[in-house]
């Protein structure tokens, strides 16, 4: 691989929308100065007001395409998102162990925004036995750790209690999102013996759409460029606060982050 490009590789379903997904994923490599390659698992038709149909991609054709990807391009990091179905989950994971992958990030995305069911029944314990004891990082979200760590979260207490239930399924940190919690924007990353909380200024927006899958994907274009976990960790939440406070009302739903802000010259919207 080569020296000079850093290079990340996102496993993940397609967003019609374009605020989601595999779109989202490669805006944010693209704009973190990362070169992104994809796995589609999924395709979607999807805009912002919610899911209307998903078409499932056969473990097959998602091998050949990690195949593709890691014969040829080759991959400094990956991060894997929306999984449907307990074959695709061991596919991937036997990909990802062919292929000596040692910067993983696993976003466990079971339910989308608008509330529809993105995990088939039957996946999540392929996805904690089998995918998450390969990840460097697992970012869920409130309601994410919920069902994967069998408890109510309202509280930092609670965050650090399933966070502690969540290392137990193997990856090396747990990063768990506290944006759907009250008061200021607090994340927590835990490494199994330290808590360290990320903290932002909650930005007032209805335009979310997108805002987890641009978190992980800005963790691993962070691994992918070399940085630590914790530097990756603290480069995402500022990214995405700023992409969030940029947020573009588009559609009839919550619209998608402004992911390119940086090339924009116009006015921060603070609602």
């Amino acid at each position: 691989m080569s020296k000079n490009i850093c290079k990340a590789l996102t496993i993940a379903g397609s967003d019609s929308g374009g605020c989601a997904g595999i779109q989202a994923d490669l805006k944010t490599f693209a704009a973190l100065g990362v070169h992104g390659s994809s796995v589609i698992t999924a395709v979607t038709a999807q805009n912002t007001r919610g899911v209307l149909a998903i078409q499932r991609i056969r473990p097959a054709l998602v091998e050949a395409q990690m195949e593709a990807v890691f014969e040829d391009i080759g991959a400094h990091a990956v991060k894997t998102g929306m999984i449907a179905g307990a074959a695709l989950v061991k596919t991937i994971a036997s990909s990802l162990f062919r292929y000596k992958v040692r910067k993983l990030v696993v976003d466990p995305v079971m339910v989308a925004s608008s509330g529809a069911r993105l995990m088939p029944p039957g996946t999540q314990g392929p996805l904690c036995r089998v995918l998450m004891p390969l990840a460097t990082i697992i970012t869920p979200n409130r309601q994410e750790a919920e069902i994967l760590a069998g408890m109510a979260i309202r509280c930092m207490d609670d965050m650090k209690e399933a966070a502690r239930r969540m290392i137990d399924f193997g990856p090396k940190y747990v990063y768990l999102k506290g944006g759907h919690l009250s008061g200021p924007a607090t994340d927590l990353l835990f490494d199994g013996r330290i808590f360290c909380e990320l903290h932002a200024e909650r930005v007032r927006t209805r335009n979310l759409h997108g805002s987890g899958c641009t978190l992980a994907s800005a963790l691993c274009a962070g691994l992918a460029k070399g940085m630590s976990v914790e530097s990756a960790a603290e480069q995402a939440k500022m990214y995405v606060t700023e992409a969030l406070s940029h947020s573009l009302s588009i559609g009839q739903g919550p619209g998608p982050l402004g992911h390119f802000f940086s090339l924009w010259n116009r006015p921060v919207r603070r609602q």
